[in-house]
């Protein structure tokens, strides 16, 4: 299950790379960037996000910037089995802040709901990819905080 986790992240992010430059944010600043993040909505032309979209549920990031600029990133995704945890490394490519996690809490502002409706179909996605994902606390951010 993992693997297929993995998968799906690494789909994920291939894809969004792979399809449109995401503007840089200006005077991102990684540590400030860093610590806990909720992915409350989604959106891929991923063949497995696609027939996994109906199931998923809110999971969280947690985002650490490194000294060379990366991030560190610990993802936990609630699963029937219970809480299936991956670890990645983003390399630093470019500018700084060709990182993109939404989310500092479980319920996303309408501005930033706006703001990612504004965007994806930049990158060529129509509505239909999109998925809003249902809270869970499968993954307890008990203990957690935000920065």
């Amino acid at each position: 299950m993992k693997s297929v986790l993995l998968s799906l992240v690494l789909a994920l992010l291939w894809v969004s790379s792979a399809q449109a430059e995401v503007l840089v944010q200006p005077n991102f600043d990684a540590k400030k960037f860093s610590g806990l993040w909720y992915v409350v909505s989604m959106v891929s032309d991923c063949k497995v996000f696609q027939e996994k979209r109906d199931h998923l549920l809110m999971f969280t990031s947690t985002v650490q910037a490194t000294t060379e600029g990366d991030l560190s990133v610990h993802l936990e995704f609630p699963q029937a089995d219970g809480c299936n945890q991956v670890d990645a490394q983003y390399l630093k490519v470019g500018s700084e802040g060709h990182f993109r996690v939404p989310g500092r809490t479980q319920d996303a502002s309408p501005q930033a709901v706006r703001a990612f409706q504004d965007f994806y179909p930049t990158v060529g996605l129509p509505d239909d990819m999109v998925v809003m994902l249902p809270k869970s606390d499968a993954c307890s951010s008990e203990g957690k905080e935000a920065p």
